[in-house]
């Protein structure tokens, strides 16, 4: 018993024990607990982020949509890279980007 003598009395306060308590459970078990905020705020920032990377991408495409309306060379550009069209009067050649190298 001489191991309880040595033990400070607020240790031994029943008010500090139960505000200990409460609080490793609130910390610990609780649905909100710590490791839950420390992830939601790591959501919440990979969503900020996706956010402004879409927020930028409809602006590019609005600024193409816009010079598309307003200069017809740049959609006859569109249509021939994008869907592969072509002119009457022309052929239309189809070179992949990575082609496999011929060995000899």
């Amino acid at each position: 018993m001489k191991l309880l003598t040595h033990i400070p009395a607020w240790l031994k306060n029943k008010f500090f024990i139960a505000l200990t308590l409460f609080a490793f459970i609130i910390l610990i078990f609780d649905k909100n607990d710590l490791f839950t905020q420390m992830d939601r705020k790591r959501q919440l920032r990979e969503l900020l982020q996706s956010k402004q990377y879409f927020a930028d991408q409809i602006s590019a495409e609005q600024a193409v949509l816009d010079n598309m309306k307003t200069n017809p060379g740049t959609l006859e550009r569109y249509a021939r890279e994008k869907y592969l069209m072509k002119r009457d009067n022309e052929d239309l050649y189809i070179i992949p980007e990575n082609s496999p190298q011929i060995k000899k």
